[in-house]
């Protein structure tokens, strides 16, 4: 069997939804310029009054026998990459050798060791997993090794909420109601918003837990744009709140400071997610800079390469969380691990509505948890119905 296509789709549609999508962004590293803070959560482009345009790029891999597989979403600028660069190291080769397909491509595009060109060669990785999985008639998960169990217990990610305090203990308690056992919020301000971004940032953890109750899981994501005495500081005011960890609360290159704010605080560090590869992931662990690792399926190297993390991660004793890009690539490889390695699902409930908006049968948590499909591959396929405009682009 050799790959004969590597087909790139742009897809649009529109989603339906009554009111503000995006009522609130997170803080971004970015945010010390004032310019930058002021900027709101513009996101995605708002059609009427009760809809938002979907614009998203697949990936279909086709072979000489027929079978096919699906990755996706990626932006343009992973089109791009995938269209000039990675198809013509695709085509003619065995669709089934992926360990072989990632390191031609790894080798052949050593310059994009992190960054858009990895997250295009994890778009590529996860399409071949789907093939696999269709050409053997199996759940990838089955083909990973798994499944160690068939549901997964989901955290409820609540980016793109306000923090309004009425609405955040209002949404939280929603969230417990729905099964969610934990959540996980993300600050606005960081350390140039002076005591006043202290105080919101504080009433946000303040408000969780009062609105959750001591039994739920909360999770404080400060998205890479704290700085090290801020982080310490901040943790120890939180620590009454006790939270379940705090991530990303510095650049990721900052290995050494993720550290240092590990040995100086009391509540867990997560990060990983801007992070690629094993190389990369092993780095936060030999530093010991993280409790909590948090790579993303579709960004640090595919399936493949995530279970080489998960791998070396166990080998430490440390917990594997992956960012929740996409649920059903996530949901298989988690199946693949027990639960002491793998424990949690993220799901981000504003993201995943887009990202598995054309998608036939998106994967959602139903009372908190994700039971595993038993359909063959990844379960990629795509909704006719959802297109408005469907192009095959040309490179």
């Amino acid at each position: 069997m050799q790959i004969t296509h590597v087909r790139i789709f742009k897809l649009a549609g529109v989603m339906p939804f009554a009111g503000e999508f995006w009522e609130e962004r997170l803080t971004r590293p970015v945010d010390i310029y004032p310019e930058h803070k002021a900027e709101g959560p513009h996101f995605t482009q708002k059609v009427g009054e009760n809809g938002y345009r979907i614009v998203a790029h697949f990936v279909q891999i086709e072979t000489d026998h027929g079978v096919y597989g699906i990755g996706g979403p990626f932006t343009d600028d992973q089109a791009l990459i995938i269209g000039k660069q990675l198809a013509p190291l695709l085509i003619g080769h065995d669709p089934l050798a992926i360990e072989r397909l990632w390191d031609r491509m790894y080798r052949a595009m050593v310059h994009g060791r992190k960054g858009v060109v990895m997250q295009a060669m994890s778009v590529v990785d996860c399409a071949l997993w789907d093939l696999k999985g269709r050409y053997f008639n199996a759940p990838v998960y089955q083909l990973l090794g798994g499944p160690t169990r068939t549901e997964i217990p989901a955290y409820a990610s609540a980016l793109g909420y306000s923090l309004d305090p009425e609405l955040v203990q209002e949404r939280a308690q929603e969230m417990v109601r729905a099964g969610y056992n934990a959540t996980k919020w993300f600050f606005r301000d960081g350390p140039t918003d002076g005591p006043a971004g202290i105080a919101r940032n504080l009433r946000l953890v303040r408000t969780l837990r009062e609105a959750v109750g001591p039994d739920v899981d909360i999770m404080l994501d400060c998205w890479m744009s704290w700085d090290v005495p801020y982080t310490i500081q901040m943790a120890r005011r939180m620590e009454e709140y006790h939270p379940r960890w705090i991530e990303e609360p510095v650049l990721p290159d900052k290995i050494a400071q993720y550290a240092e704010i590990r040995r100086n605080v009391t509540i867990p560090i997560s990060g990983g997610e801007h992070e690629y590869t094993r190389w990369g992931l092993k780095a936060l662990m030999d530093a010991g800079a993280c409790d909590v690792l948090q790579p993303d399926i579709y960004w640090c190297g595919g399936i493949s390469e995530t279970m080489k993390i998960t791998a070396l991660a166990s080998a430490y004793d440390l917990v594997v969380i992956p960012h929740g890009h996409s649920t059903p690539a996530t949901a298989h490889l988690i199946a693949a691990w027990p639960q002491t390695t793998c424990p949690l699902l993220e799901y981000l409930i504003k993201w995943n509505e887009i990202h598995q908006f054309f998608l036939k049968t998106p994967l959602k948590p139903v009372g908190g948890v994700v039971k595993l499909p038993t359909t063959p591959g990844l379960d990629m396929d795509l909704d006719e119905t959802k297109m408005e405009s469907r192009e095959e682009l040309s490179f």
